[in-house]
């Protein structure tokens, strides 16, 4: 009898400790917003303060790009900057509020966009995957030659040298150990025409970068998140070529580290491709951007799948990152105004509407 009541006792407690696990917060309750301008840097840190620290909110993920005054590569620096001490001043508020940072810079793929080319291929433009494509003078979409964006080649031999420069520097400044690298949305890689890609594996040069990029910051004691568009087999799921990939770069999702964090980016439906990524071992997170209801639906989504996941799985359901698509200036000036709610879908009702999630629900917020 004893052995038997020490048995029901095993289970239960076993039964009850998976119960808690599935019960506790979201790990992760971020915003992914472009970084201010100097300019607007104050009523960013206010933003901070007022909106998301009451919410618990505990991930920034800071679109920097080239909105620092770098000096490892000035030349790469836009024509007006964030300073360092701009950036302590972000640092500072978010290590008051327990709110982790991770800076951002558009790695491989979107080093253009419309009928402008980004800073790195301006200043170098031997790293560009297909010199032969010019930028149009008017932008269509779309167009003979298949350009969303433009990428970088990932097979260059200096292009890692300029990057990682770039990758190290805004970590020193925003004090991280976290790294936001983009990297969706890649229509330009393996070009036919490119001497070092031409004939490769679209998925093999995918998840090369990933990994190189991954060990880079892992030497430094960092860790790697992306958009995990280009995980995504968008002809199978039939999700398409935007929010997955039709390039044979999904492949890609059985090659890369475990510990690159994914952020599951979709607006128009609460697609499950996040029980996808745990299943094949990675964090996830679910990323909504301007439908408040597809972004009730994907918190949702998140809590049941930890409620009913297996311990092994429900440890990588991380939870939710609400994204920002325009300048982080002009969203808080829509944010603040009156007027953007008689839109009921937006970014700032979807972010509103996530900040009430975040506030109300015990099971989301410590």
């Amino acid at each position: 009898m004893k052995m038997k009541h020490f048995a029901f006792f095993i289970l239960i407690s076993a039964l009850f400790m998976a119960n808690m696990t599935a019960q506790e917060p979201l790990p992760v309750r971020g915003l992914a917003i472009a970084a201010p301008s100097a300019r607007g840097l104050d009523a960013f840190l206010k933003f901070i303060e007022t909106e998301l620290a009451p919410a618990r909110f505990n991930l920034l993920i800071l679109r920097v790009d080239f909105n620092y005054a770098y000096e490892s590569h000035p030349e790469l620096r836009d024509a007006s900057t964030l300073s360092k001490e701009d950036v302590k001043k972000i640092v500072n508020v978010c290590k008051k509020y327990d709110i982790q940072i991770a800076p951002q810079i558009n790695l491989l793929g979107h080093q253009s966009w419309s009928t402008q080319t980004h800073n790195l291929l301006r200043a170098y433009p031997q790293f560009d995957e297909t010199p032969h494509i010019k930028m149009p003078e008017k932008y269509e979409w779309p167009n003979a030659d298949g350009l969303y964006c433009k990428s970088y080649c990932p097979l260059h031999p200096e292009v890692h040298e300029v990057v990682f420069a770039l990758v190290d520097e805004l970590m020193d400044a925003f004090e991280t150990n976290l790294f936001h690298a983009g990297m969706d949305e890649v229509f330009y890689i393996g070009d036919d025409k490119c001497p070092r890609c031409s004939g490769r594996d679209k998925a093999e040069l995918f998840a090369g970068e990933v990994t190189r990029i991954h060990n880079h910051l892992a030497a430094r004691g960092g860790r790697l998140y992306i958009w995990g568009d280009r995980l995504i087999d968008g002809k199978t799921t039939g999700i398409g070529m935007w929010e997955a990939s039709m390039n044979q770069t999904y492949r890609a999702i059985d090659m890369i580290p475990k510990e690159v964090f994914i952020c599951d980016w979709h607006y128009e439906t609460a697609h499950l491709t996040p029980v996808y990524f745990a299943m094949k071992g990675f964090d996830v997170a679910s990323c909504p951007w301007r439908k408040p209801a597809v972004a009730v639906q994907q918190l949702e989504d998140m809590k049941r799948f930890r409620k009913q996941s297996a311990r092994g799985m429900s440890k990588h359901f991380q939870g939710m990152i609400q994204t920002v698509w325009s300048g982080a200036d002009g969203f808080l000036r829509s944010y603040y105004n009156p007027e953007t709610y008689k839109n009921p879908e937006s970014d700032a009702a979807c972010l509103k509407r996530m900040i009430e999630e975040f506030t109300k629900n015990t099971d989301i917020t410590p």
